[in-house]
């Protein structure tokens, strides 16, 4: 079991793999009041950035499930690299119907809510891992702007994940990214998928 291979290739060096920065991760965890202690289960944690800092910095303990092999191996090395292996646990599987053998005070999805067919199955999902009085925590990438055409959302979307790479990768149908692709889109273009 794994990711499309694509994926790996484009966001192998990405650390967060959603249009979020390590400084709105750092907020977010501040804004959650997270205390020493506290079990965080992340679905879809990709190479376990968030539970790695948060456990680091503020004590948190948890487990993180994702189907890419590569990115789980990357979020045991983060927590090495951070000195909190012994505060995190990262799983390769599938997050689809997972559920947390003990309840936890915070259950999150950031960017992965096809795993329970959307927002709503997703919710569902992760109050079954929650203990009394925790918080579901999801997020979520959106377009800014509607772009004009599903081509145009495509080219988008792939403009995005191969941009930070730098690497002439390949589409999800095989082809080259330079074949079958619109142009580059526009300055303006591309803010339709940018980060705030």
């Amino acid at each position: 079991m794994d990711i499309p291979r694509i994926f790996n290739i484009t966001e192998s060096a990405h650390r967060i793999h959603n249009p979020i920065t390590p400084e709105k991760l750092a907020t977010l965890g501040a804004a959650l009041r997270l205390e020493s202690g506290a079990r965080v289960l992340d679905l879809g944690s990709g190479s376990g950035e968030m539970l790695c800092t948060w456990a680091r910095d503020h004590g948190v303990i948890g487990i993180g499930i994702d189907m890419s092999q590569l990115f789980t191996e990357q979020a045991k090395l983060r927590a090495e690299e951070l000195g909190v292996a012994d505060q995190v646990k990262f799983i390769h599987g599938d997050a689809v119907g997972f559920v947390s053998d003990e309840k936890v005070s915070v259950a999150a999805c950031v960017g992965a809510t096809w795993i329970a067919g959307g927002v709503a199955g997703t919710i569902e999902l992760l109050a079954r891992s929650l203990r009394t009085g925790g918080i579901i925590l999801i997020g979520e990438p959106y377009w800014r702007q509607l772009p004009p055409t599903e081509d145009v959302a495509m080219s988008l979307k792939w403009f995005w994940l191969t941009r930070t790479t730098g690497t002439d990768t390949r589409q999800p149908n095989g082809s080259p990214c330079v074949v079958g692709l619109k142009p580059i889109p526009t300055t303006s273009s591309r803010k339709m998928f940018e980060p705030t």
